[in-house]
């Protein structure tokens, strides 16, 4: 007994690698540092996004004697010009400030030589932490003893690093309905929101348009979310555009689910997607934007949308994109695709060259969208007559 009501259980809360995660999750989005556990060996790590001198001159206190070094993934490793296949530690000047840590983690270019040594398995957990939190995935880290971190108040998380590669698909079975209601949109389409929620807080919404027969293949979008696309217009992508071509198409078909994900620049999140606007505007293309920050070129993983169609009933789609990764993620994950329905928007001057490369090194199905100019062409609705997928 406790309280009087019963015996506690704290399993009801979650098993102990779980919340470890879920507290170094809070620690990293705060820019803290954590103490990441990989058989026997300890780390403290902590994200260079958002670090000022203050917080890098704590760091290099909390740790010493111990050098820090920063982490970073392969593909910012092979931009930085090493031969990488995995994660690494690059050594760190004892004069580097924020600026020098900063443009080994994230710019294009250095005027100085860059020496590395493989990442153990505490670093690779830390890089996959950063990225969950949609944080630059370079990190200082050093290694620690127990005795080195005791007395540090307030006390550093602890995280099982073998818990951090099992927390993405825990996260996604966390999945459940929040709240839904019936929205209709100035455009006219009545819709429903359904709102569901995560472990962490997540809330991705499915967007139920019209009435669609669950007994039948429903035609979907998952689109993932774009502030500056969906919301004010930006002519740099197509995203505002396909929603709302998807929008229409779906209204004149009686029906269909929109699934809109959090997942801004391609699973980098917003504060990222600007400094790959930053590289893109200094020459580089949206692909090679995205690895320079040490990213994959995408980042999203389509079992959350799986998820929310089982919980929803829909178990058979036809699927409203051009991106044939988005095909392979959602069959991966379980959901039968029936057919593919092409989106074909407006191309002009300043989102032709992002199409272009999406198309060239993506694989982008745009169905000859880039033939001539589609300046001031007003997209029709999608005629839900789909293609069936390869294979």
């Amino acid at each position: 007994m406790k309280n009087g009501v019963g015996r506690f259980n704290s399993r009801a809360f979650g098993e102990a690698g779980e919340i470890g995660v879920q507290r170094g999750f809070a620690e990293f989005r705060a820019g803290r540092p954590v103490v990441i556990q990989a058989h026997g060996d300890r780390l403290v790590a902590m994200p260079i996004d958002g670090a000022d001198a203050d917080r890098i001159a704590a760091f290099r206190a909390l740790v010493h004697p111990a050098p820090p070094r920063l982490a970073v993934t392969a593909r910012r490793a092979r931009s930085l010009g090493l031969d990488a296949a995995e994660p690494v530690l690059i050594d760190l000047d004892p004069g580097d400030d924020v600026d020098a840590i900063f443009a080994l983690a994230a710019r294009a270019e250095l005027d100085r030589a860059v020496a590395a040594s493989p990442a153990d398995a505490a670093a690779v957990a830390a890089i996959e932490l950063a990225k969950l939190v949609l944080k630059l995935p370079a990190l200082l880290v050093a290694e620690t003893t127990d005795e080195a971190v005791l007395g540090v108040e307030p006390p550093l998380i602890t995280v099982a690093a073998s818990a951090v590669a099992k927390f993405r698909r825990d996260l996604i079975g966390s999945l459940a309905v929040a709240g839904e209601a019936e929205v209709p949109l100035q455009s006219g389409v009545a819709t429903r929101f359904v709102v569901f929620r995560d472990a962490v807080g997540g809330s991705p919404v499915a967007i139920v348009v019209g009435a669609p027969d669950l007994s039948r293949p429903v035609p979907i979008r998952l689109h993932s979310a774009c502030l500056t696309g969906d919301v004010f217009g930006s002519r740099r992508c197509d995203c505002g555009d396909q929603l709302r071509l998807a929008l229409a198409s779906l209204q004149k078909a009686g029906g269909g689910i929109i699934l809109y994900l959090e997942q801004e620049g391609r699973g980098l999140g917003l504060a990222n997607k600007m400094r790959a606007y930053e590289l893109q505007d200094a020459g580089l293309d949206t692909v090679d934007a995205n690895t320079t920050l040490g990213f994959d070129d995408d980042e999203r993983d389509y079992g959350v949308a799986a998820r929310m169609l089982e919980i929803l009933g829909c178990r058979r789609v036809l699927m409203m994109t051009n991106n044939p990764g988005k095909l392979d993620g959602l069959a991966d994950a379980g959901i039968e695709i029936s057919g593919r329905i092409p989106l074909n928007t407006p191309v002009h001057a300043h989102n032709r060259r992002y199409l272009s490369a999406l198309a060239q090194r993506a694989g982008h199905m745009l169905d000859g969208m880039l033939v001539g100019d589609g300046e001031g062409i007003e997209a029709p609705p999608a005629k839900l007559q789909p293609e069936r997928p390869a294979g």
